[in-house]
């Protein structure tokens, strides 16, 4: 792997006056899953959104596919395809399966490969092809979940933002999402994962960071971090905890 294709670069954020994220660095190279961990309130959130301009770095670079990104508008970042399934998924719950789809497909910009695009989420999720005019708002967590994933993906991202997917869903759901992921991963697709689910995702992911208090306090690949006895004692184990509070 060369250049990354998502450099962050001692980035700070703020919310107003307060402080999330402390000189944070990191990079995701073309076709990697890189994991992000920490406790709630750790500051993930914060990076992801940042990454996606709202909000912005007060300090630091965000350079994406060699075009540095910091001061972009969201929607201008969107049209590079970044794109991003939020924690709690946010999907139009009065829109049908369909309509949120056809939302999703609006950076892609081409209506001639739409039903190709539909056919490849319909492949990785087929709950949601037998759904299609069922509202969102009545399908189950985990379909929600699939979906907003989905919606995602029929922007065509090159980078694709997951936000705690795995987040109050059924053993089993976790499992198809993570297989959902490591399928689109195969494909080719970048992954940038933010999670609490520290095993699941240390066992995905190529390489990792350990987010405290909204600062980078350990990286490596997936399995180093899975051996390290911090991050086993404070997110494998639950004893010791590396976090003693911050901003999500």
């Amino acid at each position: 792997m060369s250049e990354a294709l998502l450099k962050v670069d001692d980035v700070t954020a703020r919310y107003g006056r307060l402080a999330v994220l402390h000189g944070v660095s990191l990079d995701i190279k073309q076709g990697e899953i890189v994991a992000l961990i920490g406790a709630n309130g750790a500051g993930k959130t914060t990076l992801m959104m940042t990454i996606c301009g709202r909000p912005r770095a007060s300090q630091g670079h965000i350079v994406f596919n060699g075009q540095d990104i910091t001061q972009l508008p969201t929607h201008e970042i969107a049209r590079l395809r970044i794109a991003q399934s939020p924690e709690g998924r946010r999907i139009f719950p009065r829109m049908t399966v369909m309509e949120n789809l056809q939302m999703g497909a609006i950076i892609a910009d081409d209506p001639e490969g739409f039903d190709k695009d539909l056919e490849r989420v319909g492949a990785l999720f087929p709950v949601l092809k037998a759904r299609a005019d069922q509202r969102g708002g009545t399908l189950s967590g985990g379909e929600q979940q699939m979906l907003a994933i989905a919606r995602a993906l029929m922007g065509r991202p090159k980078l694709l933002l997951l936000d705690e997917p795995s987040l109050g869903l059924a053993p089993l759901v976790v499992k198809q999402i993570f297989e959902a992921i490591k399928e689109l991963n195969s494909q080719g697709l970048t992954v940038f994962l933010v999670e609490q689910n520290a095993y699941h995702t240390l066992k995905l992911a190529d390489r990792g960071y350990v987010m405290v208090n909204g600062k980078i306090t350990m990286s490596g690949t997936g399995q180093e971090l899975l051996e390290r006895k911090e991050v086993r004692a404070a997110y494998l184990e639950g004893g010791a905890a590396l976090e003693q509070g911050g901003q999500k």
